[in-house]
């Protein structure tokens, strides 16, 4: 029997090489090449394509084009239709990842249940068994009259299933354990991966079913599989937070239906996943009287303005070289940013140990935490508290200027609504109508936002 043709192909762009190599030709990433098998197949020159026998799409102007709105359905679960843009879309495709035992499959249980009083739906499950998913959903308590499940993991199979009882909205848990008969390598593979999900992307566009895809995750948190899964699908979530914490978020990292960045907050409990009213109060530790090293900033989340307290602190170093930690925020801009607090503030802490974080497990992304950041950390310096009340926003540049946020007045509303008293902000920031109950300080360079601070003790 002949040897299996093989290739080497990578996880990240989808390239192929013939051999195998440290680093991808393509686009660059170090040991990404998985090896796989070459698939039989193709055309030739007698086929209907090289004899020009296939049809193509009439190529139309963009002007005749009619721009329609696209209708959506709710889940039945408000913080995930926050994240979803709304709701779901007939044909559209979601990816959804996250850790391992972190809430996905208990989220879109709960979510068919609901779409099942109104729609008709099935649950495609390659990783557990029916009579577990039935255990999950009477520790749920969820309705599962309506609710049609499958085990199966082949392709074609999935296929004529759907075919036959024609769904709205499929979820396939998960997209890792499918495989094609038509393809010979192991499941999960890239080919493997690749070809599913083009199959039932095709499947949900043509017949508009609405497919929910869960992914695996690697170890450093990205998809598991080639990077084409995630330009193939419409939708990408990502579950975050820590699987030994109560509270998850879920980010939308693509949207083509929606706008990306928005965030979900959920508690996980006995029942499930509850969507969390109030998210602000998640991040923002309870104080009897104000500490040190404490400063209470507002991210902006897609849509949603967010109150969270950013943590510092600042002590001694017993080792040549200072230890530089962050735990929710960028490592390397907070090494830049004590750069600045030196040259800019005569603030030096080359010969101390700084530790931060954002408390609540949130990743904060955006540089507006920039100015929150610094104060903290000179508040811990000092071990003098910020005074009470006090929230603030803004990016700092490397000169030592304080830039403007996005959506000033969106954070600003939200931290008045929250009781928050005085606001530390961009001066580009500053509202043209007083906010009531709210005092606007607005600053344009780091040294001056240092002073105001030292005034308002």
């Amino acid at each position: 029997m002949a040897k299996a043709k093989t290739n080497y192909t990578c996880s990240e762009c989808g390239g192929v090489s013939a051999k195998w190599g440290g680093q991808c030709t393509s686009c660059g990433a170090w040991n990404t090449l998985v090896e796989t098998v070459v698939e039989s197949g193709g055309t030739n020159r007698f086929s209907a394509q090289h004899q020009g026998l296939v049809q193509t799409a009439p190529v139309l102007s963009l002007a005749d084009i009619e721009a329609m709105d696209v209708p959506r359905f709710g889940t039945g679960i408000e913080e995930f239709d926050r994240v979803l843009g709304g709701g779901l879309v007939a044909g559209g495709v979601v990816l959804i990842g996250g850790d391992p035992g972190i809430g996905k499959s208990t989220l879109l249980l709960q979510a068919l249940s609901n779409l099942s009083k109104i729609k008709k739906v099935l649950y495609v499950s390659g990783e557990e068994s029916g009579a577990q998913i039935a255990l999950r959903a009477k520790r749920l308590s969820v309705d599962g009259r309506e609710l049609k499940l499958q085990a199966e993991i082949q392709l074609e199979k999935i296929l004529n299933t759907l075919a036959e009882h024609k769904p709205e909205v499929a979820v396939i848990d998960s997209i890792q354990t499918i495989y094609s008969d038509a393809l010979t390598s192991a499941p999960g593979s890239v080919a493997q991966v690749r070809e599913c999900a083009a199959q039932l992307t095709r499947v949900a566009k043509q017949n508009g079913i609405t497919i929910i895809m869960v992914g695996h995750v690697t170890k450093e948190g990205s998809l598991a599989g080639p990077r084409v899964l995630e330009h193939i699908v419409d939708t990408v979530l990502y579950f975050e937070g820590d699987t030994h914490s109560s509270f998850r978020l879920v980010r939308a990292i693509k949207n083509r239906f929606g706008a990306v960045n928005e965030l979900g907050v959920f508690a996980m409990t006995e029942k499930g996943l509850k969507g969390v009213s109030n998210p602000s109060a998640l991040f923002l530790s309870q104080h009897d009287n104000p500490v040190p090293g404490s400063c209470v900033m507002v991210t902006q989340e897609g849509t949603r303005p967010l109150l969270v307290e950013i943590q510092a602190l600042v002590d001694s170093s017993h080792v040549p070289n200072a230890r530089r930690l962050s735990v929710g925020l960028e490592q390397n801009r907070l090494a830049m940013l004590l750069a600045v607090l030196h040259r800019h503030a005569g603030i030096a802490a080359f010969d101390q140990d700084v530790f931060i974080n954002a408390v609540g497990g949130v990743k904060i992304t955006e540089p507006a935490a920039d100015l929150a950041v610094l104060l903290a950390i000179h508040s811990s310096m000092r071990s003098k508290p910020l005074p009470r009340g006090l929230v603030v926003f803004g990016e700092v540049g490397l000169a030592g200027e304080i830039r403007p946020a996005p959506r000033g007045q969106e954070r600003l509303r939200e931290a008045a609504k929250l009781g928050f008293s005085m606001a530390l902000i961009p001066k580009a920031n500053a509202p043209k109508q007083k906010i009531e109950g709210l005092k606007v300080i607005g600053v344009e360079r780091i040294d001056e936002a240092m002073n105001r601070v030292r005034e308002l003790e």
